[in-house]
């Protein structure tokens, strides 16, 4: 069970992974956002940066405040706006409409004091998420937004952070303008949170093959006495790739190519 949240299971996306350590369990985010410990971090000691001491330090005085949103104790986020005392689990933010930006210093404010877009513009009749294609609320609400570029693309709060978890920070963008700064920075400030890594799809080396080369010559009769997986840089043994497809080859003289020649094309694309 997470120390902070109080939470065995929830939402990585939310509360990011559980780590161990210290004889302590908490979620990245959780440490993240509870009160006071952010600013205390040294990344070259402790818990994730944090003191075991100073996490055991915000848990007991969290174990005096209670969630306004699911009514237990244990609370340790504290909306930020001076003078606002509610506290709540980093789980329950999004039921209640709590904006937690996965941003330097990670912010926290209740649904009173959360940050809204100022982009005056409203949705027209039956408009439709760019995403899931389902209708969006009437106006600008913690869970219908608007892309603050184009102000065209209106989308659902749960919609856009998919989006953002799939594709990370190096290609997030609005889905119609493909707005690619002022989009993002407004999200985050929405409390979007948007993974500093690449899309998701390109893990795990799902698409390297894409990116190899073709080396293999495909002549029906290959003529270079090293064989087909070998070719030199220039001169007869040159391997050429199909200049439309570039899933085939052949060495020059396999073809009957001049040294002159710079572009061939397969049997299958001429």
């Amino acid at each position: 069970v997470c120390l902070l949240c109080r939470r065995s299971e929830a939402d990585p996306d939310i509360c990011g992974g559980k780590l161990e350590q210290y004889g302590l369990c908490a979620h990245v985010f959780c440490l993240f956002f509870a009160n006071d410990l952010f600013p205390q971090r040294n990344k070259k000691a402790g818990f994730l940066g944090v003191r075991p001491k100073d996490i055991q330090h915000t848990i007991d005085q969290a174990a005096q405040q209670r969630c306004f949103i699911c009514g237990q104790s244990g609370a340790t986020i504290t909306c930020c706006e001076a003078d606002c005392h509610l506290s709540f689990h980093l789980p329950c933010a999004k039921e209640a409409g709590c904006v937690t930006q996965y941003i330097t210093p990670y912010r926290s404010f209740c649904p009173t004091h959360s940050p809204e877009q100022t982009v005056e513009v409203t949705p027209e009749p039956d408009t439709k998420c760019v995403i899931c294609m389902e209708p969006v609320e009437d106006r600008k609400t913690f869970n219908t937004m608007v892309c603050p570029a184009c102000k065209t693309a209106w989308f659902h709060r749960n919609c856009i952070q998919n989006q953002a978890i799939h594709s990370g920070f190096s290609i997030f963008c609005c889905p119609h303008c493909q707005n690619e700064y002022r989009f993002p920075m407004e999200m985050l400030v929405m409390g979007i949170r948007i993974p500093r890594r690449g899309p998701s799809w390109e893990e795990h080396g799902a698409y390297e093959q894409l990116y190899e080369r073709h080396s293999c010559c495909n002549a029906s009769e290959c003529l270079f006495p090293r064989g087909r997986e070998e070719a030199e840089e220039k001169g007869p043994w040159e391997l050429l790739l199909c200049c439309s497809c570039a899933a085939e080859g052949t060495h020059r003289s396999c073809s009957g190519l001049r040294d002159s020649t710079s572009i061939w094309e397969c049997n299958s694309c001429a």
